[in-house]
């Protein structure tokens, strides 16, 4: 099992796990499956889902990841929504399966996450005047 170094273990300041500490030797990874996410969550938990999206942006970005050391239960309020398997076939039961965010889906889950990813493609978009230089 990868662990994912410099990732965060857990939400800052509460229990919520990011990370799990050693691979279940005799019962394999817990399978990742796709939670259902009410809108009446409680506000700690959404802030969990806020704060676990957050560092897979800032640690993988649009890259594929492999799963690991990441919790199973964080993952799975996310799976198939924002985080979707990156290769086929997709072993749900598999340290080793590839992960990647998708990015249009987060985006709009999450937008505080990502408001400052938007505000960079439109400082790319402006052209750049010389005149402003001098």
């Amino acid at each position: 099992m990868l662990k994912h170094r410099g990732f965060p273990g857990r939400l800052p300041g509460t229990d919520f796990q990011f990370t799990i500490r050693r691979a279940n030797v005799k019962e394999g990874a817990t399978p990742l499956i796709a939670r259902e996410r009410y809108k009446d969550r409680r506000a700690p938990d959404r802030a969990a889902d806020r704060g676990f999206m957050a560092a897979l942006w800032e640690h993988f970005g649009e890259e594929p990841f492999e799963r690991g050391n990441l919790d199973a239960g964080r993952l799975s309020w996310l799976f198939g929504r924002e985080v979707v398997a990156a290769e086929d076939p997709f072993d749900p039961k598999s340290y080793d399966a590839l992960l990647r965010i998708d990015l249009a889906k987060a985006r709009v889950s999450f937008p505080e996450i990502f408001d400052d990813l938007e505000e960079d493609d439109d400082e790319e978009d402006e052209p750049w005047d010389e005149e402003d230089d001098a």
